[in-house]
């Protein structure tokens, strides 16, 4: 494709210029440094590439070369004069361009913001997604990743988590920034292998630290709400001591299910494990006791190994909180009262926070 024809007022006075230095040998002025500088901030506004420009400026040169200038002296300093015009052409050229990209990111950064939280009008928040990528009538999906630190769209680990995507899908409509110090991936819910690669790469880069993948929602508000269940399965994970690498928000529907009555699940942990805080050290290492046994299967050695007690000592454990609730771990009558209000002491915290 050509290249737009560059109007001649971005080389406004540069012949005359070039006269007078020939002449006079002198530099350029204040203000006509000034305009160079104006002429470069313009051109860079309109769109042009600032090799074209400098390439139409030397030209212009060449066509332009005073008469007077084939002395030696005289040639040195409309050669500085050159210098001088570029330089200065090139500095407004390059201030404008600064200044558009930190308009663009203060845009990204805004839109990034109405989009995970929800604000502004849904239509205009789809106008405006276009700008980025985005067709928020279709269904999209995101991925969050939370690292050993915050980390900003500037930093090395973004940076090559970004690299990497684009090089995998540089035609894809995908979104990639940070929210709240975590990388966020945003996705249509079409293309389920652009996530996953997001979730390796995130994982490597944030030295093992996890991944969580919101299911696909459409419209603007959907991009909320999958963004809403990572950063829960984030949560989640943390509270119940889930070690996956990748989260899917689709895998952990029970758990948001099984604490949508509150207070019935409250009542539940207090009844079934509140006289576990009878025990010597409090309910911590039974309630741990009994999430291991049942994340081993109910299965005594695996158990044992994994809390690195002999089998005896467990056994030992699991008779004392038969003796404090009243309910056998190793009994299918008992366990799942009991497996569930495990879960649900996780969710909620407990005991480390009263219910």
């Amino acid at each position: 494709m050509a290249e737009p024809e560059i109007p001649e007022r971005f080389l406004e006075g540069y012949a005359r210029i070039l006269s007078e230095v020939a002449e006079t040998g002198r530099r350029l002025t204040r203000d006509e440094l000034e305009t160079r500088r104006s002429l470069g901030r313009e051109a860079a506004e309109a769109g042009h590439q600032l090799r074209a420009l400098v390439r139409l400026h030397l030209s212009r040169t060449r066509t332009a070369w005073p008469r007077g200038a084939w002395d030696a002296a005289a040639g040195d300093a409309v050669l500085g004069a050159v210098e001088q015009t570029v330089d200065a052409f090139a500095e407004g050229f390059e201030r404008a361009q600064r200044l558009t990209v930190r308009r663009e990111e203060a845009a990204r950064r805004e839109f990034i913001d109405d989009l995970l939280y929800g604000r502004s009008d849904m239509g205009r928040l789809a106008e405006r997604a276009t700008r980025f990528g985005l067709r928020l009538s279709r269904a999209h999906a995101v991925a969050v990743a939370a690292g050993p630190e915050a980390y900003t769209e500037s930093d090395a680990v973004p940076r090559s988590v970004e690299a990497a995507m684009l090089a995998r899908f540089s035609g894809r409509k995908i979104l990639l920034t940070t929210k709240d110090g975590r990388l966020v991936c945003i996705a249509p819910g079409s293309q389920p292998d652009v996530l996953r690669y997001f979730a390796k790469q995130a994982h490597a880069a944030t030295d093992g630290h996890q991944v969580a993948v919101g299911r696909p929602h459409r419209g603007p508000g959907g991009v909320v709400h999958s963004y809403d269940e990572a950063l829960e399965a984030l949560g989640l994970a943390e509270r119940m001591k889930l070690d996956d690498p990748v989260l899917y928000a689709a895998d952990l529907l029970v758990y948001p299910v099984l604490t949508r009555d509150r207070q019935a699940m409250a009542d539940l942990v207090r009844s079934e494990l509140g006289p576990l805080r009878e025990a010597r050290g409090g309910a911590e290492p039974l309630l741990r006791t009994l999430s291991v046994y049942f994340d081993a299967g109910c299965v005594a050695a695996e158990t044992a190994r994994r809390l690195s007690l002999s089998v005896r000592a467990l056994t030992y454990r699991l008779e004392r909180i038969h003796q404090l609730t009243g309910s056998d771990p190793s009994d299918p009558v008992h366990r799942y009262a009991l497996q569930t209000a495990v879960i649900g002491a996780r969710l909620m915290d407990w005991p480390a926070k009263e219910l």
